[in-house]
């Protein structure tokens, strides 16, 4: 049997939807948070389908019977509102974490697959006159004066190079720091207990049954929205932030290639990997595809800025596909043509 925490949201759901076309039997834990599935959440009838919350051990240890391994997808998501989301971010995330891991050990069910992300790293990996180099996060006074790119430590310009799983990792704010705690906890507990855990960095997922209109969304998401609702994407920045736009059904077969990894992998070992498409775009290269394929006004770009965001991270996936034979079957082209007029989930009020 397969648990699947939050198994109910939009990558929990499509983890789903392979792993029963796959031939698992499947069971999904999820609290339906208002502020995530909006007014009318969905159970797969499909599933044996527990409603509670992640951070309850009673709960958590009925949704461990019988279970064999356990897909972690339950997290309070995005950069948040402001620092007032904190103790959410960490309760939802890590205490929920810990809860389960402290669960499982219990049980002696040894194999686990958890939703890391891409935010683990901070900024992504640069190379300036003296090599590799690691910027330190943005200042404010650049980003106001529209200087949005980092420079290297002598004021001089940066290249973006893919970023491997052997990175420093810098997250730089409370849903990066959970993430990162969320993969501490998953290797005490495999170091204390023998299990297997692996850890998928994802990037940036978009795709069908996304949330909409919710300030936590991805900015797939917020762009989708808004043409959804007749109005021009707007671009932070000036739209040139480089990222790896990653389809949720490949998200998904990655998920099912981890869980079988770990039926195979030496107890005790915990390993981080990278799940991206492997093709580099811009936020204003999804922006204006979206807008073209959805016959949509063309996107503004506003200059503005998110203190908490990174400026360019795009992914090596070398790791996965060496050692997991994942491939992605979603180009960037389909995917955005598909999810220009894919449904979307309510909106959340």
């Amino acid at each position: 049997m397969l648990l699947v925490t939050g198994g109910a949201g939009f990558i929990g759901g499509a983890i789903v939807d392979a792993a029963l076309a796959a031939g698992h039997r499947v069971r999904v834990l999820d609290s339906l948070r208002a502020d995530v599935h909006g007014p009318s959440p969905v159970r797969d009838p499909r599933v044996d389908f527990i409603l509670g919350d992640v951070r309850h051990a009673d709960v958590v240890a009925s949704a461990l019977a019988d279970v064999d391994v356990v897909c972690h997808q339950a997290a309070k998501v995005g950069l948040g509102v402001d620092f007032s989301d904190a103790p959410d971010y960490v309760g939802s995330n890590d205490l929920g974490t810990a809860v389960l891991l402290a669960g499982m050990a219990a049980a002696g069910i040894r194999r686990l697959v958890v939703a890391s992300s891409m935010v683990v790293y901070g900024e992504g990996s640069y190379r300036g006159a003296a090599g590799i180099t690691r910027p330190a996060p943005r200042r404010a006074a650049d980003l106001d004066a529209g200087r949005f790119d980092p420079l290297d430590s002598d004021g001089g310009p940066l290249t973006t190079e893919l970023i491997s799983e052997d990175a420093p990792l810098d997250p730089r704010n409370v849903y990066a720091a959970t993430k990162l705690a969320q993969e501490y906890l998953a290797t005490s507990w495999a170091r204390s207990t023998g299990g297997v855990a692996a850890a998928l960095r994802y990037h940036n997922v978009y795709g069908p049954r996304m949330p909409q209109n919710t300030p936590y969304a991805g900015v797939a998401s917020l762009f989708r929205s808004s043409l959804e609702r007749g109005e021009a994407p707007r671009v932070f920045e000036d739209g040139a932030q480089r990222r790896d736009f990653v389809h949720v059904r490949d998200i998904a077969s990655a998920n099912l290639a981890a869980l079988d990894w770990t039926a195979n992998t030496p107890a005790g070992t915990f390993r981080p990997f990278n799940v991206g498409s492997g093709t580099v775009h811009t936020i204003g290269d999804m922006a204006r595809a979206l807008a073209q394929h959805a016959g949509g006004p063309e996107p503004v770009v506003t200059g503005d800025y998110r203190l908490g965001d990174v400026r360019h991270i795009t992914a090596s996936s070398a790791r996965l596909m060496e050692e997991l034979g994942w491939r992605p079957s979603v180009s960037f082209d389909q995917g955005m043509r598909e999810f220009a007029t894919a449904p979307l989930r309510d909106a959340v009020g």
